[in-house]
């Protein structure tokens, strides 16, 4: 199971589906290896099936819940009962309403014998984006801060570029291409000038660029409407002409309602997680970074502490609505690892 989530690993999207790998063994020996590219592309399952030729009396180890339902690809579930697959571990059941146990129970009622939950931890943190869409319809939330040691998001004269080094902006690159989109707010937007664009690693594919933009502030020749897939978030607070140039552009404009910090971030996450989108991964910067915090609407923290100290800075975090320590959000530690001098750290909402 441990060499079927490398294998799952291996790719770096496959939204709107869930990265899975599967592993063909029989009498000791690796028959075939196989995992899913993405949409359209073959499901792990059938991958290795094609792969093996053989694969009667087989155990398959699959990271996920092989599916019943016709997509884009055919059923996973009864190709390998068709393939005289003996024994199947799967680490974890699917939570696709499509799916849900009906994998299990086909599998079953064909007499192939099925352990589940082997590996279960590991293939829900690798499927957590997927996991949480398909329970609650919306897309998860990452948010990176960039933060000196002393916790400053900038400098006394607002310059935070940069804060990290080579290595940490490389896996922000990474994280990028792993997301649907990638989300900033009009202060970064005006005063960085991003493109939001994936570069330190090899592309596979460009992320959508979502700017949330409530007042009509960034210009539509900013660096982030060059090219792909942009959304603005604003609300009927910013001036009509804006909203016509981002459309000029080659924006698509989103007007949602205005609350008092701006666009509804809520409401943003609800409807990108309609159009299949699962994971967002926010960037910044301070404003956007505290509205999201303040309510509770990020599934997850990558926090990048870059090897400076700052003392008094710029822009920072605002008010969390936290007076006491008993008020305080929970998080728990998912990983730790040093890029150059510096050390990342990513957190998910503890429970409770």
């Amino acid at each position: 199971m441990d060499q079927a989530l490398k294998l799952a690993r291996r790719a770096p999207f496959t939204s709107p589906n869930p990265k899975v790998g599967c592993l063909l063994v029989r009498d000791g020996e690796v028959l075939a290896e196989g995992y899913h590219q993405g949409a359209g592309h073959a499901h792990a399952e059938s991958d290795a099936l094609t792969a093996a030729g053989s694969a009667a009396g087989a155990t398959a180890y699959v990271t996920l819940e092989p599916c019943t339902h016709q997509g884009r690809t055919p059923p996973c579930a009864p190709a390998l009962v068709a393939a005289g697959i003996s024994r199947v571990v799967i680490a974890m059941l699917d939570p696709d309403e499509r799916v849900a146990g009906d994998g299990v129970r086909l599998l079953s009622g064909a007499g192939v014998e099925v352990l589940t939950g082997v590996g279960e931890r590991e293939a829900r943190a690798l499927n957590a984006p997927y996991i949480h869409h398909r329970l609650t319809g919306r897309a998860y939330v990452s948010l990176k801060l960039a933060l000196s040691l002393d916790g400053r998001l900038a400098a006394a004269d607002g310059s935070a570029r940069w804060i990290s080094g080579q290595p940490a902006r490389r896996e922000t690159h990474r994280r990028r291409q792993g997301a649907d989109a990638v989300v900033v707010g009009s202060g970064t937007a005006v005063a960085d000038d991003p493109s939001l664009t994936v570069r330190d690693v090899e592309a596979v594919r460009q992320p959508a660029r979502v700017l949330v933009d409530a007042s009509g502030t960034t210009p539509p020749g900013a660096r982030l409407f060059e090219g792909g897939e942009v959304i603005v978030a604003t609300t009927n607070g910013s001036p009509h002409d804006a909203q016509t140039a981002w459309k000029e552009a080659g924006a698509e404009v989103l007007v949602f309602p205005s609350g008092a910090e701006g666009v509804d971030l809520d409401a943003l996450i609800v409807a990108l997680g309609r159009r299949g989108w699962l994971e967002l991964y926010f960037e910044g910067g301070a404003r956007l970074a505290t509205s999201l915090l303040k309510r509770e609407l990020v599934n997850r923290l990558d926090l990048h502490l870059g090897a400076v100290l700052l003392g008094r800075g710029g822009p920072d975090l605002g008010d969390l609505g936290v007076s006491t320590i008993a008020e305080a959000g929970r998080w728990r530690l998912l990983e730790s690892e040093s890029a150059g001098d510096d050390v990342l750290l990513s957190y998910e909402r503890a429970p409770g």
